[in-house]
């Protein structure tokens, strides 16, 4: 395994990537960029930055219940298509698309930071989030290793903090999370909009398995953690049937989920356009249903988002989400019809539902969305 590294202010034609000529506005003349020749990391290039800040407070508009977060990573190589955070890959001068998926910021003094930062006279204690932006336990993480060393501050601090993952990565932590659990509160929460594995392969190619996803739910909930799951995104016309949402449900429950909140896709620029490239691509026969759905702007018609959230409720209830451990759900949570075919659409046409006056105030966390 090899390392192969380049200063930014090294590279052909000035300060930026190597053979860029340009300076993304974040990178700093002490900032490197690193490539991997392993196969998890080919084609990759990691910016390795130091941060002038790592606790950042959330804009008003975002409108979340949350004022700061922790994101010690920049892009995803998770590489979701409907991911809302690529449009933030844009101010560094690099592409929503491919550069959002391979050409990853790591901000390699955040365990220092955050030590400093919240030691700071100034800081009030408040919660922080983290996974809000792109997955703090996405590939590179494996390599940098910066959340054992936040979590270590928070912990030290007594400070609340929540977690929003796909990654399974979150386990190699588990300890330090339980420790953390003893002296403030914690919130963990999986990311798992639906389980058919055909459609995750495809629109979320860099993530673990919605089946390994679970497994984390599980594993931390038999650790005496609780932990959430953020059922998102449903997507219309190919996630959304009754048949597919029970069968999710049943699996969230079985894992001994904690809650379950469904999300409905949402399309924010960058993510819309890349988004509707891979329907193109893979259901294009679906490309008219979504443009009538999506006409009014980056969010479904709140009748249907409610439809949904009904609908997801309804069987949280009949499966005991919340109420028993992953090992007794398994034991006693009643069977649901069987998933439809693989990347089969739900067959319903059209847009349900008149489209919002303004768009709604989506729940906690929807950064990997």
């Amino acid at each position: 395994m090899r390392w192969d590294s380049l200063r930014l202010d090294e590279g052909p034609g000035g300060g930026g990537p190597a053979g860029s000529g340009r300076t993304p506005a974040l990178f700093e003349r002490d900032a490197v960029a690193r490539t991997f020749d392993t196969p998890g990391f080919r084609g990759m290039t990691f910016y390795e930055v130091h941060a002038r800040s790592i606790i950042n407070r959330v804009p008003e508009a975002s409108r979340v219940p949350f004022r700061w977060t922790i994101n010690p990573y920049r892009g995803c190589s998770h590489s979701c298509f409907y991911c809302f955070a690529r449009k933030s890959h844009n101010y560094l001068d690099l592409d929503a698309g491919q550069d959002f998926n391979s050409k990853i910021v790591v901000k390699v003094n955040a365990p220092t930071a955050a030590r400093r930062e919240l030691a700071s006279p100034k800081w009030q204690g408040e919660h922080v989030a983290m996974g809000t932006n792109v997955d703090c336990y996405q590939r590179a993480e494996g390599r940098y290793r910066l959340m054992p060393g936040i979590i270590e501050a928070l912990r030290d601090a007594a400070n609340p903090f929540s977690i929003l993952t796909k990654g399974t990565l979150i386990l190699r932590d588990l300890e330090l999370l339980a420790q953390a659990a003893e002296v403030t509160d914690v919130g963990l929460n999986v990311s798992v909009g639906f389980v058919d594995k055909e459609i995750s392969r495809s629109v979320e190619p860099g993530t673990p398995s919605p089946e390994r996803r679970l497994d984390v739910c599980a594993a931390l909930t038999d650790r005496g953690l609780r932990c959430g799951v953020l059922m998102g995104p449903v997507l219309p016309f190919l996630t959304d049937s009754p048949g597919q949402l029970e069968t999710t449900v049943r699996l969230i429950a079985e894992a001994g989920a904690a809650s379950v909140t469904p999300i409905v896709l949402h399309l924010r620029p960058g993510a819309r356009e890349w988004f509707l490239l891979w329907l193109g691509e893979n259901f294009p026969e679906l490309a008219d249903s979504y443009r009538d759905l999506y006409a009014r702007g980056a969010y479904t018609p709140r009748s249907y988002q409610e439809r949904i959230a009904g609908q997801v409720r309804e069987l949280a209830q009949r499966y005991g989400v919340g109420r028993a451990s992953p090992r007794q759900a398994r034991a006693v949570a009643p069977r649901g019809t069987p998933p439809p075919g693989p990347g089969r659409p739900s067959g319903r046409r059209g847009a349900p539902g008149a489209p919002p006056a303004s768009e709604p105030r989506g729940p906690v966390q929807l950064s990997l969305l």
